[in-house]
Parts: structure tokens; C-alpha cells; sequence
């Protein structure tokens, strides 16, 4: 089974180089050789790499460099700023950029929280017309991303983490499915995809965190296995679990068939995405 994670980040050291504009929950650096070398250990044979927003901003240089080192590893995902006079052109270049896959929408305080905003719908027409999915980081938005979605149907739109917040450090939230009701009515909304990156973090029991598999059954069961993408959000997650825990839970249960399995681990990433990873 072609196994690939949908969302993972790599960043170096904070250098005058490439300095961080902020700092990440995780490790001092995860490298591009040491996100490879964690993927081997537990037989990942690709991922979409998503520059790190919080480090980089909306510079993707450092993934466009991991990209280079390791062909054929990692499918590229970059930030764009929809407030931008310019994000047309930015994205009009990424989309001739190799090793590219999608944009993403930090759908922080800075980004409106009006579905009709002008600088969104450029974003979303933009890739449409370069058949880019975004990707959207929108916990606590999923109302604005239904009316986003039924204003434009042409363009995939993929929520990051299942559109849910999710901790960075224990503990985890008393009810953190709260919000599942409005995640399950974009459903409605064939052109809407849902990443379960993170999940794991969102358990209140050990591995393999049986307490996940209801609630994510009804999301399987709502969008189906053909919108959902299985992912790690490494490193994100490195307070609450290990790579290799976030590989295996998915691995291990009993909940999925193998035929699901493949698609949540890989198939649908590669349909999605329009991309598949190559080992040298």
C-alpha cells in the first residue's frame, strides 16, 4: 500500500539567513533529511509538505529547497495572503512552480470573515483556473467556508486538521468533536475535501486512541473515503505523540478495511492532489 501523509512541516534553525517570524510548537529544527529519515523509519513513502507559516510566513523557499534535496518526496503546498493586491500573480507563478500542489488560506484574524470578501474569491477563482486545491485553515470558520464553497463550486477546497482546533500541548480539550456538526453539513459540498491530519492529538486515550474512531466514522461516512486524506500535521503534534504513533494508529485499527485504508493513507492524496510520490 502506497502510504502518504497529507500534511507535515520542515523548517531549519532560526538563522539571519531565512529568520523565523515566529516560533512553532516542536522541535529546534526538523530538517528535510530528518522528515525523510522519520518517514523511512515507518515506511511513508511520500507527503505534501506545507510551508511552515508561522516560521516563514509566506516564503516557501525552505520547502522549495527540501523539495530539490528529495525528489519525488514531497509535494509542495504554499500560503498565500488574500488580502495581497498581487496574490493573483503569486499564485499564477506558483502554479508553473515544479513539485507544486496547492495553496493555502490561514483563515486567521487578518483574513475576512466575509464568504463574499473580493481578495478571497480572487484566491479561490485563481486556483480553480490553475486546478490548485486550497487547503484552509479555518477552525472555527467552517460556516464561512460552506458559503465559500457554494460560491465557488469550481475550486476543491481542503480543510486542514478537520476543521477542528486542535491542541499543541497537552491536555487535550474536554469535548474537542464539538464543532463536528458543522464540519459534517460540508458534506453537502461535493467540492469540499477534509484532511484527518492531527487527529491523534485529539484523543483523551493512549495509543492507538480507540476513543477517535466514532467520531471519525461519521465523518467517513459523510464525505466518504474518496474526501478524506489521512495525515500526521508533524511536527506539530510532537507534545502529545511520535511520528511513529501517528502512522500506526491508522495502521493498526480494525475500523477500516484495507480498501479504505488505502485510500485514507494515499489514494485519495494522489487523486486529490494530482500527485504521487517517486523513490530515487
Amino acid at each position: 500500500m502506497l502510504t502518504i501523509d497529507a500534511q507535515v512541516h520542515a523548517y531549519e534553525r532560526n538563522h539571519p539567513g531565512r529568520p523565523w517570524a515566529a516560533v512553532l510548537h516542536g522541535p529546534a529544527e526538523v530538517t528535510g533529511d530528518q522528515l525523510v529519515a522519520a518517514m523511512d523509519a515507518v515506511g511513508v513513502d511520500g507527503a505534501i509538505l506545507v510551508s511552515v507559516w508561522t516560521m516563514y510566513r509566506y516564503d516557501a523557499s525552505y520547502a522549495l529547497a527540501v523539495h530539490a534535496a528529495h525528489p519525488g518526496r514531497f509535494g509542495l503546498v504554499k500560503p498565500v495572503d488574500p488580502s495581497d493586491p498581487a496574490v493573483v500573480d503569486t499564485i499564477d507563478a506558483w502554479a508553473a512552480t515544479p513539485g507544486r500542489v496547492a495553496i493555502r488560506i490561514m483563515m486567521g484574524p487578518d483574513v475576512s470573515t466575509d464568504a463574499a470578501d473580493p481578495g478571497i474569491n480572487r484566491v479561490l477563482a485563481a486556483a480553480a483556473r490553475h486546478d490548485l486545491p486550497v487547503n484552509l485553515l479555518c477552525r472555527g470558520r467552517l460556516e464561512q467556508v460552506g458559503l465559500m464553497a457554494a460560491r465557488n463550486p469550481s475550486t476543491r477546497l481542503v480543510i486542514d486538521h478537520l476543521g477542528l482546533n486542535q491542541p499543541f500541548e497537552p491536555p487535550v480539550p474536554a469535548e474537542p468533536f464539538a464543532d463536528l456538526p458543522q464540519l459534517l453539513k460540508l458534506a453537502a459540498h461535493d467540492n469540499v475535501v477534509i484532511k484527518i491530519t492531527g487527529a491523534c492529538t485529539l484523543s483523551h486515550q493512549p495509543f492507538p486512541y480507540n476513543d477517535l474512531w466514532d467520531p471519525l466514522g461519521r465523518i467517513f461516512d459523510a464525505f466518504g473515503f474518496d474526501r478524506c486524506m489521512w495525515g500526521t500535521d508533524w511536527t506539530r503534534a510532537v507534545a502529545l505523540l511520535t511520528y511513529k504513533e501517528g502512522v500506526e494508529a491508522f495502521r493498526v485499527t480494525d475500523r477500516l478495511s484495507d480498501g479504505d485504508r488505502a485510500a485514507l493513507m494515499g489514494g485519495t492524496v494522489q487523486k486529490v492532489y494530482r500527485w504521487s510520490p517517486t523513490k530515487a
